[in-house]
């Protein structure tokens, strides 16, 4: 069924509107219709005084049509009108007062909504907002003669409610600028490590391909004076090209690796998310890039299965250097009792497995879980830059002036 053209139009959230924060966040805007079922007093408030009446009826089948409409556009209207709407509210419900007391209902609402919609002020001013209304109401309430006792009780539900709302809002707000900044540090870092490759290789090929095409343009001026020194230049630049492609695919290994220290900032990401503190220490230098790709991928498995199946509060990640190996030690103070290896376990084994390596798992029931990785490995040097192709001793006589 295709809703009419104005009546989707008034129902689209706007840009700044609290459903198309939740929209943001991932979340249905219509989660927000749950708070509708304490609008159920409404329909409940005649049992506890003077019961249901045509009039009763009549009211309410005006006002509370009213009322989900201006609700509606508190939650899709754009943030600077939010407040008209809810002041709309607790209007609705004081001009009813006199002969529909389940109109109080609307008031709450009203005051609540009030913190919903606008600039999200700060607590103080909502405090200052929700008191000002609330006198309002007090002072009509008594001129209508309603019960002392309902003077009280409505300005409490009123900040009790309120004050919960302000709090779950703004605990809202700082997750969503938590998460764009964790969003931020991962743009920065995708940012910094694309200007790393680059820098990289334009060291590497820079100097290079001048350093080919001086020794090709170099054989080409020899080949009808010389041509066996033409032959030994080109020769030497074939050889200079097949080294800077062996270190071009070194290079390009390096770069697909996955990076043990971004894993460890991922890590402790995912697990913030999940309410688990995770301590560790940075990787050692000089991994070989199959090694340190395996352990990124084992560290990854494993800080998955501790967000979703361990329960823990706390995580630990250690790395221990030897002299011919490298361990890495993963815990948590979770449920513990791994008994057997479910999908995840198994590809861990498998990846270390692969690199000659061991993997144990020490987890106990009710004591948390260890995972211990040991993969024997050749410590490897940084690699050199090719500038060292370009010595003096490599160029010709002819070339060296122009090195």
């Amino acid at each position: 069924m295709t809703l009419p053209t104005w009546l989707r139009q008034h129902l689209t959230p706007a840009p700044d509107s609290a459903a198309a924060f939740d929209i943001r966040r991932g979340k249905s805007p219509w989660t927000n219709g749950i708070h509708l079922l304490w609008s159920l007093w409404i329909f409940l408030t005649p049992l506890f005084g003077e019961g249901y009446s045509l009039r009763w009826g009549a009211l309410t089948l005006l006002s509370y049509p009213v009322f989900l409409w201006l609700y509606v556009k508190v939650i899709v209207g754009p943030r600077r009108h939010g407040w008209r709407y809810a002041l709309a509210m607790a209007a609705l419900s004081l001009l009813l007062l006199r002969w529909y007391p389940s109109g109080l209902s609307y008031f709450v609402f009203g005051c609540v909504m009030l913190r919903v919609s606008g600039q999200r002020p700060r607590f103080v001013s909502y405090a200052l907002q929700l008191l000002a209304m609330n006198l309002v109401y007090v002072a009509v309430a008594a001129w209508i003669g309603y019960p002392s006792s309902l003077w009280l009780w409505v300005p409490v539900m009123t900040f009790v409610v309120g004050t919960i709302i302000n709090v779950e809002h703004a605990s809202q707000e700082k997750d969503a600028a938590l998460a764009l900044s964790h969003d931020e540090v991962r743009r920065l870092a995708a940012t910094a490590e694309r200007e790393r490759i680059g820098r990289d290789l334009h060291d590497l090929l820079g100097h290079t391909l001048s350093l080919i095409t001086l020794k090709l343009e170099l054989s080409r001026k020899l080949f009808e004076r010389d041509p066996a020194r033409a032959k030994s230049e080109m020769e030497d630049a074939e050889r200079v090209a097949r080294e800077a492609l062996a270190q071009v695919r070194s290079a390009v290994t390096g770069i697909r690796a996955t990076d043990l220290a971004a894993e460890l900032a991922s890590a402790k990401l995912l697990l913030e998310t999940t309410q688990v503190q995770l301590d560790y220490a940075p990787p050692p230098q000089g991994l070989p890039p199959e090694v340190e790709r395996g352990l990124a991928l084992v560290l990854r498995e494993a800080v998955t299965n501790i967000s979703r199946h361990a329960q823990a509060v706390q995580a630990q990640v250690e790395f221990v250097r030897e002299d011919n190996a490298v361990q890495l030690r993963i815990r948590d103070n979770g449920r513990g009792g791994v008994s057997v290896d479910g999908n995840g376990l198994s590809g861990m084994r498998d990846r270390v497995r692969a690199l000659g390596g061991s993997l144990s798992v020490d987890s106990p029931r009710a004591g948390g879980t260890q995972l211990l990785v040991r993969v024997p490995l050749v410590w490897h040097e940084p690699l050199l830059p090719l500038r060292a192709v370009g010595a003096v001793g490599v160029l010709p006589r002819e070339v060296q002036g122009h090195a």
